[in-house]
């Protein structure tokens, strides 16, 4: 079963790097940028053929190396 993992920063918490990228985009003449901000995109394919048992360990991945649940939010979805 494959899996994707969305992590972004939570509102608020500051992206230096989602800073660089809008600053190097209107640098290219992109106009009408009012903020960028950049994340982690994951997959990762399991042996797990139950969704639910699946979900639980991404889960705990997320929670334990994947995310920093401190200043990050994550999503997990199935194909």
């Amino acid at each position: 079963m494959k899996a994707r993992i969305h992590i972004t920063l939570k509102p608020g918490v500051l992206d230096p790097q989602g800073k660089a990228v809008h600053h190097a985009l209107a640098g290219l003449g992109f106009d009408g940028i009012e903020d960028v901000r950049q994340g982690k995109y994951i997959e990762v394919d399991l042996a797990e053929p139950d969704k639910d048992k699946a979900h639980a360990k991404l889960d705990e991945m997320c929670r334990k190396l994947l995310a920093n649940t401190v200043i990050e939010n994550y999503t997990i979805t199935f194909d």
